[in-house]
């Protein structure tokens, strides 16, 4: 039903802009893409010490997006995907999950208004992380925050800094229905500079997180705090072919020590950090690309079900959550792509990854490998 509602309200808002004259047709814009993924893991070993059963599946992910440029500084946006509404990480759908033949399950991801004037620009609603990132080991991107994004950009033209940009804002995790400060809310502020020809990015960057629930989905034994520092910087080495590199360094300055919740043995765990290097692109037609990702997220250097699920089959699944628990590990990523043309491409991805500290009695392992084809319009 609720999908129904879904795809109604898209064809009668986009029936009701096409019946107006031409200057409101020129200013809608349609974006979609649809993904297929054939998908295996194994050696996924719990904190048991028994193993999940190996794993082969056929996976689907679409989303249809619609944009109204209403005035030069104001345009409204909505998208729609597929997947389950209650695994914010993940919009795939798993091919014949839906059980004989049934609908397939549809929500809203993206639902705002966005603002710009000169060097100043806004959003209010629901919509993309809007903090430089240039991986998802931190924040996923199919989690969009709710909430109110402010960021300015200033061309400096410096011989050390070429541009400035400052981002900020305020999101809501879960309401509480009375003060805005007795939210689960978060906060960030970041500095975005640019140098040496817009070939070196430097991001550094605050995250506090107030009241956050253990476990997400209304399951949660107790909340917390957390108070994270992000350095981030990417560079492109070489222009042709293009090599780049990315390192990403997490450290969450809160303290545990005294949280009877917490075990002693987790309570110091708060630091990540990520390498990367990469060699190609998939702009255009022939286009090729490899990369690896390193990867050492200790529990408390990001929410874990805020960051990404592509790494391992970890979830909150015994405690009632479909949510993905995608901190505690560390892992290679290993990646090839090959572009058929500029909207269509092939991605294979092989990861490999071993838990910090155990659960339980053995630390928990996985290998999965992935073959993608993407096509976007």
């Amino acid at each position: 039903m609720k999908q129904s509602i879904h795809i109604i309200f898209i064809i009668l808002f986009s029936n009701l802009l096409f019946a107006q004259n031409d200057s409101i047709k020129s200013k809608l814009s349609f974006q979609g893409d649809v993904r297929f993924r054939i998908e295996q893991d194994w050696n996924s070993r719990k904190s048991n010490g028994t193993y999940r059963d190996h794993r082969t599946r056929l996976r689907l992910r679409a989303r249809l997006g619609l944009t109204y440029d209403y005035k030069d500084w104001a345009t409204f946006g909505v998208r729609l995907r597929t997947g389950d509404p209650k695994k914010q990480q993940d919009p795939h759908l798993t091919l014949g999950n839906t059980k004989e033949f049934n609908s397939l399950p549809i929500a809203f991801e993206k639902v705002y208004a966005k603002f710009k004037h000169q060097w100043f620009s806004a959003w209010i609603g629901k919509n993309s992380f809007p903090f430089e990132k240039q991986n998802e080991l931190f924040w996923s991107d199919n989690v969009y925050p709710e909430g109110v994004s402010f960021s300015g950009l200033f061309n400096l033209k410096n011989i050390y800094i070429e541009t400035l940009q400052i981002n900020t804002g305020h999101f809501i995790v879960n309401s509480s229905g009375s003060s805005l400060d007795a939210d689960a809310y978060f906060q960030g502020l970041q500095l975005v500079t640019s140098h040496w020809q817009n070939r070196l990015k430097v991001f550094p960057s605050f995250y506090y997180f107030n009241d956050i629930p253990n476990i997400p989905d209304g399951n949660e034994t107790f909340v917390l705090d957390y108070a994270i520092l992000h350095i981030g910087s990417k560079a492109t080495i070489v222009t042709k072919p293009k090599i780049n590199i990315g390192v990403d360094y997490l450290h969450n300055i809160k303290n545990y020590d005294q949280n009877n919740n917490i075990s002693e043995e987790f309570s110091n765990q708060k630091n990540g950090i990520v390498t990367s290097l990469s060699v190609g692109d998939l702009k255009k037609s022939n286009d090729w690309k490899i990369g690896f990702t390193y990867s050492y997220i200790e529990r408390f250097a990001a929410v874990d079900y805020f960051a990404q699920n592509d790494w391992v089959r970890w979830d909150y699944s015994s405690q009632g959550s479909n949510d993905g628990r995608l901190t505690n590990f560390k892992g290679l990523e290993i990646m090839g792509g090959y572009a058929l043309n500029e909207n269509m491409n092939l991605k294979i991805r092989f990861f490999t990854v071993d838990q910090l500290i155990s659960y339980g009695n053995k630390t928990e392992t996985g290998n999965r490998i992935r073959l993608d084809y993407n096509f976007s319009f």
